[in-house]
């Protein structure tokens, strides 16, 4: 499978072996993590290999290295999926592991290498997320790699023994989607998530 490139990363699905103790590392972040499962259950390398292995075995979920380009150095995954092929549509999960790469914008550039690959390599029509009202990080780099804001659910988790909103995010391939369609969607998003 080809690697999707932009100005200052790539992706490349990941192998085995690149998923070393460093990378383990990022599973043992508290704070990385936070935000990162719902199910707030720990990634052992057990887990996570094989959900990599099952997924690309059943052809519905692809965990790709983000890497730098200067150096080839990993410093995150994008994982896609699961994909529903009836209705082509998929989650698209971004982590910035690696501690020194954060804060510089790399998230955009690696969601919106991600859409680009669901879209174009696996004809995804829509990808789908929601995340924590309080993770603004995530929200504006999601927002900013293209998705939109589609609702809110009130109260769907529980963060520090508290009720907190989840905010539902889409991006949709123009191939399906009419630009009227995705501008309406844009003209509502204050209504979910006001004064972003």
């Amino acid at each position: 499978m080809r690697e999707f490139k932009g100005e200052r990363l790539y992706l490349k699905e990941i192998n085995i072996s690149d998923i070393d103790d460093t990378v383990m590392a990022w599973f043992d972040d508290a704070e990385l993590m936070k935000f990162y499962t719902n199910s707030k259950n720990k990634i052992t390398k057990e887990k996570l290999l094989s959900s990599i292995e099952e997924g690309k075995k059943l052809g519905n979920l692809y965990t790709y290295g983000i890497f730098i380009n200067e150096s080839d150095k990993l410093i995150g995954t994008i994982k896609i999926g699961p994909i529903h092929f009836i209705h082509k549509t998929s989650d698209l999960v971004a982590l910035i592991g690696d501690r020194n790469y954060l804060g510089k914008g790399l998230s955009v550039d690696a969601i919106s290498l991600g859409n680009q690959l669901a879209f174009e390599n696996f004809n995804i029509r829509k990808l789908y997320g929601g995340m924590y009202e309080s993770n603004i990080a995530s929200i504006k780099a999601y927002t900013r790699a293209g998705w939109l804001i589609e609702g809110r659910l009130k109260g769907f988790y529980m963060n520090d023994d508290k009720n907190e909103d989840r905010i539902l995010v889409g991006c949709f391939n123009p191939k399906y989607f009419s630009k009227e369609e995705i501008n309406l969607i844009k003209e509502n998003e204050n209504r979910y998530f006001p004064n972003r």
